[in-house]
């Protein structure tokens, strides 16, 4: 039995392991589609049980997945999955079953859609709402080559919450070109009389005779002299409003869009009549489906926002695996310190895109309901949003994972930090994040935080740091910014009130005579241990020093130590471009005190990281303990 075999019990589904290409699916009647849908469904959970994934949302599109396949040649058509969360049974279904126990693992297949790794794989995503302008965007260059592709979008209804998804729906309903926009809807409650009755209409009223008849009618009407251009407009308002009042497709409609549904996205013959249907038409069309997030294994229905985005798990059960030791998430140790500083100031708002359980901020919203406003994955709004609370005296808290802040960059900028309002940018997930990878490591924010005017910017050792930090930012009258890691802290005792820090100062942890090691956050401890072992192993004293700040830098504090010592590694958890390293050498070139010194840098790399454990990947990249120790040494050995 081959590795695959033994991970992926590839004896256990039998149809889904005969299917070497998609084009099979096409061929597949009634019963061979439902095996092959329960098939999916186990493989996905006995898969995410193991090395954690997004169960959820991939679990509630297989019916539609087959459907798509039943119906699209995804050789030459196009398809993109919004986020990327809902695509597994995608990359199960085109040639990546044997390889699908590799998921999230280290030089394993990718949790998201990637193009450089399945020419299936049309578009790279991981942030939300981008599909409709990337479809948009193919079916131009379709019709610019000629050809006569089917181009299609699934995008859930979250992501249509997002700004850049009606920007992408107002732009191709204004040019008219053919195109499918699903909209897989999980969360819309439906009645089951008006859901069917919305069906029914949708498919009938989208059929390509009655559609032909439409356009042939009003073109008749249009003709009557006089009243004709009226009586037009009369027929098509009576269409629309008879249709909007039994369908929310109302909005699409007027973004002209032909919108068809709901339909049950779990019905596959339904989901199939209706996608053969929208082959044939020649206009932007969206799909309006329902389906059920976790869709057949009930722990995920019944908590689809646990389950959306899970680690490792009993299948059986559903139960989780917890931390060793029991020690708090960074994640909680603010959200805890923000609520304790709430109670005594109510002045403190919390605002989240989307992911309070992910940002730790549903404890203040269960505390603080009036106070914490959750906008939906709208990051941009969400800053701009924050700024207007502060005009008005109030002290925003904006947590958001560091990858996603860079979508409001601009808003940073020119709403918050031009303006030198009080708003408190919490960045989670600063640095690597494992399993999901390059669209999700943090590593950018010291570089574009950093260069900002009038914000402030700090990174903490472990967790009692933080919660002193998150006291720092709301105390102080300006824009601040907290990054901090994914995981678990150390164990550091919490202060029962954390005390503020002097802003732009950091700390000597240790003292030496034959180096000098600079960093901050998540690399400080790491940094302590890392000169302790050189010391016990080669004898070598080197001193260890926690900036703290990335902006303002201790420069006072960085200097003195830079006149002390001529070995210097510097090393941070964020791109070494425009990052931490870059700011401390700039300092010492700035200041005339860097002649004479050996600098070694360590950071990340100027490529994007894969996925991996964090542990893998800082070993990968020589920012863990050993290699730190091995920088070090390299420099104390120099002539």
């Amino acid at each position: 039995m081959s590795s695959s075999e033994k991970s992926c019990k590839c004896g256990d589904y039998p149809l889904l392991k005969s299917i070497k290409n998609p084009v099979q699916i096409q061929a597949l009647g009634k019963e061979e589609q439902l095996q092959l849908a329960d098939e999916l469904r186990q493989c996905i959970i006995n898969t995410v049980s193991k090395g954690g994934g997004h169960l959820a949302p991939s679990l509630g599109v297989i019916e539609l997945t087959i459907a798509l396949f039943k119906c699209f040649d995804f050789d030459t058509d196009r398809i993109v999955w919004d986020v990327g969360h809902q695509a597994y049974a995608y990359k199960i279904l085109t040639g990546r079953y044997e390889n699908f126990h590799t998921l999230r693992h280290k030089d394993g297949i990718s949790g998201f859609p990637r193009m450089a790794e399945s020419p299936y794989d049309h578009f790279g995503v991981g942030h939300s709402s981008t599909s409709i302008s990337a479809v948009l965007g193919m079916a131009v260059a379709n019709d610019l080559d000629g050809g006569d592709r089917n181009c299609v979008a699934v995008i859930g209804d979250g992501s249509m919450t997002a700004g850049e998804a009606f920007e992408g729906l107002n732009q191709a309903g204004g040019m008219k070109r053919k195109m499918v926009v699903v909209l897989n809807d999980n969360e819309m409650s439906i009645s089951a009389n008006v859901g069917a009755l919305s069906s029914f209409l949708s498919r009938k009223l989208s059929h390509p005779v009655l559609t032909r008849f439409k356009k042939d009618f009003e073109g008749l009407l249009k003709q009557i002299p006089k009243i004709g251009d009226d009586l037009a407009m009369y027929a098509k308002r009576g269409e629309d409003s008879f249709k909007s009042f039994f369908t929310p497709g109302m909005l699409f409609e007027a973004l002209d869009f032909t919108y068809l549904g709901p339909i049950d996205g779990h019905n596959t013959e339904a989901l199939i009549e209706v996608f053969e249907q929208v082959k044939k038409l020649d206009t932007p069309v969206l799909v309006h489906v329902l389906t059920t997030k976790g869709k057949g294994y009930a722990p995920a229905e019944n908590n689809p926002t646990y389950f959306h985005g899970v680690g490792s798990f009993e299948p059986e059960t559903g139960m989780a695996a917890k931390f060793k030791g029991g020690l708090p998430s960074y994640t909680e140790v603010f959200g805890k310190t923000l609520c304790k500083l709430a109670a005594k100031d109510d002045k403190i708002v919390a605002i989240t895109a989307a992911m309070p359980e992910g940002t730790g901020t549903d404890c203040f919203r269960e505390i603080f309901p009036d106070r914490f406003v959750d906008v939906g994955i709208c990051e941009q709004h969400a800053v701009t949003f924050a700024a207007g609370l502060a005009t008005m005296g109030y002290k925003p808290a904006v947590a958001i994972y560091s990858t996603f802040y860079q979508r409001a960059y601009d808003q940073i900028v020119h709403d918050v930090c031009l303006q030198n309002l009080n708003v408190n940018f919490f960045l989670d997930r600063g640095g690597l994040v494992g399993a999901d990878g390059a669209t999700h490591h943090g590593v950018f924010d010291m570089s574009f935080m950093r260069h900002i005017p009038n914000i402030i910017c700090m990174a903490p050792k472990d967790e009692s740091e933080l919660a002193r930090m998150v006291a720092t930012a709301i105390d102080f009258d300006g824009p601040a910014a907290v990054r901090y890691p994914r995981g678990v802290g150390i164990g550091a005792v919490l202060e029962k009130d954390p005390s503020l820090l002097e802003i732009g100062e950091g700390e000597l942890l240790r003292d030496g005579f034959d180096g000098l090691l600079i960093t901050l956050g998540s690399r400080v401890w790491p940094a302590v241990e890392a000169v302790e072992e050189l010391d016990d192993e080669s004898g070598k004293s080197v001193a260890v020093f926690n900036a703290r700040f990335l902006k303002p830098l201790p420069e006072k504090q960085i200097l003195e130590l830079a006149a002390r010592f001529k070995r210097i590694v510097i090393v941070e958890e964020n791109a070494k471009a425009g990052g931490f390293s870059s700011a401390v050498v700039e300092l010492l070139v700035d200041s005339n005190a860097i002649d004479g010194h050996h600098i070694k840098r360590l950071g990340i790399p100027d490529r994007f990281i894969e996925h991996g454990t964090q542990k893998e990947l800082r070993e990968e990249l020589g920012i863990d303990k050993n290699g730190m120790k091995k920088a070090m040494l390299e420099l104390l050995n120099k002539e």
